[in-house]
């Protein structure tokens, strides 16, 4: 079934930013309505049904099921096994795999996504070569992170992360005697908007199709072209390529 359409309205802004606060509480609830939304975003530059979709990072299943939901063929990729069951069996097609090196043919997909994992990478553009040379012509490239100068960048440290990502990781150890799940250094990264702005300029194998706050109301959308501030509005980056050749 089709999503619905993608309106980036400051409702559905408001929406899902008041869902962040139930991540940790409620989970499952709070991926869905995230999944939702991102396959009704993708389905802005690709036509779903019939497509074949790799899920980069694929974790527990949600943006898979969407997308499968969607009409789309859909290969969940996901390095840590146990990710992959946090919320029951994996959906069918879930494979192991590094982003660094996807287990799949060149130009084998119409379409590849991945959301809310480049930072947590070690080598986040070799990732997003990956991910292009995946990708046969004429199909998108959907890649969205949180860029780490935004107000959630340090993640579940945030907003100490400003201070530092060491220092931030010590004091939420501190206070809930237990380390981040994302610690910065090991599974948390900085990246950066103009960064990613850069990498994408590089390649002459793509155009940028959309380069907006993905959270935020369509009129944001200019933010992300003034230096520095867009590192800090941003909140987080929705990179969309068409490949070219």
């Amino acid at each position: 079934m089709p999503p619905a359409p993608h309106r980036a309205t400051l409702a559905r802004s408001v929406r899902l930013l008041r869902a962040f606060r139930d991540e940790q509480s409620d989970p499952e609830g709070f991926y869905r309505l995230l999944a939702a939304d991102t396959i009704a975003q993708l389905a802005r530059y690709v036509t779903l049904d019939g497509a074949i979709v790799a899920d980069v990072g694929s974790g527990p299943g949600f943006f898979t099921a969407a997308l499968r939901d969607a009409g789309a063929r859909c290969v969940g990729i996901e390095c840590d096994a146990g990710e992959t069951t946090l919320h029951g069996p994996p959906p069918p097609g879930t494979v192991l795999g590094t982003a660094l090196s996807l287990p799949l043919a060149s130009g084998s997909v119409d379409a590849c996504l991945s959301s809310n994992v480049l930072e947590h990478v070690p080598d986040p553009w070799r990732k997003g070569d990956e991910m292009i040379r995946v990708v046969r012509p004429g199909g998108v490239v959907f890649l969205a992170f949180t860029n780490w100068l935004s107000p959630w960048g340090g993640h579940e440290t945030s907003p100490w992360h400003y201070l530092g990502g060491h220092r931030a990781a010590r004091r939420y150890e501190l206070r809930h005697g237990r380390p981040p799940k994302n610690r910065y250094g090991q599974t948390l990264h900085p990246v950066s908007v103009g960064a990613a702005l850069a990498w994408a300029r590089r390649r002459d194998d793509v155009t940028i199709e959309a380069a907006t706050p993905r959270y935020l109301p369509g009129w944001a959308a200019p933010v992300v072209r003034v230096p520095g501030v867009r590192e800090f509005l941003t909140w987080n980056l929705l990179l969309v390529l068409r490949k070219v050749r």
